[in-house]
């Protein structure tokens, strides 16, 4: 008789997407805080962008009287 397998075993560890090393619970997906600050940094310059139409600004709406508050 085959052992008992588990019914959803974990699904295999991803590596760190920065650098490639085995990721640490604390930093989850990544391996150190300092990969998890290149990522951050990544995102708010915008190098991570969905491709797309670009779309335009919406133009600015008059405010009406009394909603200068």
């Amino acid at each position: 008789m085959a052992p008992e397998q588990p019914e959803n075993p974990a699904p295999p560890a991803r590596p760190c997407p920065i650098c490639g090393k085995p990721a640490v619970q604390r930093f989850k997906p990544f391996c150190s805080g300092r990969c998890s600050d290149i990522d951050l940094g990544r995102w708010l310059k915008g190098n991570y962008v969905i491709p797309g139409e670009p779309v335009e600004e919406a133009e600015e709406v008059p405010m009406r009287r009394g909603e200068d508050d």
